[in-house]
């Protein structure tokens, strides 16, 4: 998309077809109204669990979370947990967080560093390959009891792109044959070179899918979110990929195209402009030349610190967010300064309610220069050098999560929706073409709820 563009509908950035930017070919996924009973039946919830959640690849930790052998990451999804574990050669295995003598949380931190995980209720040790390693007063255990070695039970786990995925039943495809997305599309943004600045675990009243369709669309922005329309296009492009994986590219640092005045440069745009190093009051453009300076700017920038994989990036990769769809349960913003990884968990028990994850990532450049971009609504006084990881923040339901303007009105928003979604009134949802992300990830697990195992 040249710097000056105008924004239609349907959106397209106009790259050229080889390019990670391109406009994917349309997929027809139908026009079926699906039965909202899906958003709060617990016989539905019961189905996701035995027919989906464990046939999927599921994000269950970042990389730089665990980079020395012994550093672990817990991972939890309805009522299992999961322990992500570095080795000794470099790789990582997962296992299930529980002791097999008598079904004790091996870890009951969210993250450590140990030499081997020890149960504490019996004391019995277990290497970090997953290995029993001893049992207490093994002489007054029967020896066939446990002359299988009983150790910690191993899932299936592999990496791309410093995003860790395990697979529970260990039938899926290989990762990136599952992954729908074309190669370098994660690599390029090197999450491994990043660090977790902020993650904050909030619960909202609404069902998971419901937190996954207020996420999947920008419809909705110039209504609920009106203070984005002077620096975010609310027509996005959006793009279907196989496996229910899908994304939308959300131009930055230019107007919406609902703005009556598309010249004068705003207090927005100005704090873009100065982020990447650009002085506001000495820049010459309006509001259509904003976007392309920017690009330009961080271009620059990123030879100067010596950040490569910009080389590898669109000039539309340096302003504007690759929000794209893992399909089942993630989102992530996926920007060459950072990413902000959105990673829906149903409750165990209720449909009703889920857990939002959000994780924010920076890389960090040790110059005063660079600064952390406002997208991210990160606090002041944060550490972003990577040498802390902060603890996760647990916000209960009910309470706004402090995620920035935007994030705090979905909270309120999604629930509202959830509300109405068991109104005798409402007989499913009516999606557009702007929502054609909804519906094809609403196609994609029907396809495994529709199936037998």
């Amino acid at each position: 998309m040249a710097a000056n563009f105008k924004a239609t509908w349907p959106m397209s950035l106009n790259a050229p077809a080889d390019s990670l930017e391109a406009k994917q070919p349309a997929v027809d996924n139908g026009l079926d109204v699906v039965n909202p009973e899906r958003y709060y039946a617990a016989e539905y919830m019961k189905k996701e669990w035995h027919l989906m959640w464990p046939r999927v690849w599921l994000l269950a930790a970042v990389t730089p979370d665990i980079p020395e052998h012994g550093d672990y990451s817990v991972f939890e999804i309805g009522h299992e947990e999961f322990v992500v574990v570095r080795q000794e050669d470099g790789s990582i295995k997962a296992f299930y967080n529980v002791c097999p003598h008598r079904a004790n949380r091996i870890c009951l931190n969210e993250r450590g560093s140990v030499e081997r995980f020890t149960c504490a209720f019996h004391g019995w040790k277990f290497g970090c390959d997953g290995e029993l390693e001893s049992i207490t007063d093994e002489m007054s255990f029967a020896p066939e009891l446990v002359a299988h070695r009983p150790g910690l039970t191993e899932v299936r786990c592999d990496v791309v792109g410093g995003l860790v995925f395990i697979n529970i039943d260990g039938k899926a495809p290989p990762l990136r044959e599952w992954i729908g997305l074309p190669p370098g599309y994660i690599e390029n943004y090197e999450i491994e070179k990043m660090n977790v600045v902020r993650h904050v675990r909030s619960e909202w009243l609404a069902n998971w899918k419901a937190g996954i369709d207020a996420f999947y669309e920008t419809y909705h922005l110039p209504h609920i979110h009106p203070q984005t329309q002077g620096v975010m296009e609310d027509f996005s492009q959006y793009d279907l990929y196989p496996n229910g994986f899908s994304r939308m590219i959300v131009p930055i640092g230019v107007k919406s195209h609902r703005v009556a005045d598309q010249q004068s440069v705003d207090p927005y745009q100005q704090y873009m402009l100065k982020e990447a190093g650009i002085d506001p009051a000495t820049f010459k453009g309006n509001a259509h030349d904003v976007r392309g300076a920017i690009q330009q700017a961080k271009r620059e920038r990123g030879k100067r610190f010596g950040l490569d994989n910009y080389d590898k990036m669109t000039d539309g990769q340096l302003t504007d967010s690759w929000a794209t769809g893992y399909f089942p349960n993630v989102q992530i913003g996926m920007h060459p300064e950072g990413v902000f990884i959105m990673r829906f968990l149903p409750h165990p028990t209720d449909p009703e309610r889920f857990f939002y994850d959000n994780i924010t990532m920076f890389r960090h450049v040790p110059d005063p220069s660079y600064a952390v971009p406002g997208w991210m609504g990160l606090p002041e006084g944060l550490d972003v050098t990577g040498a802390t990881r902060p603890n996760v923040e647990h916000v209960p339901a009910g309470i706004k999560p402090n995620l920035g303007e935007v994030l705090d009105q979905d909270v309120e928003l999604v629930a509202a929706v959830q509300r109405g979604s068991k109104s005798a009134a409402f007989r499913g949802p009516l999606w557009s073409d702007q929502e054609q992300r909804l519906r094809h990830f609403h196609r994609e697990l029907d396809r495994y709820i529709n199936s037998e195992k």
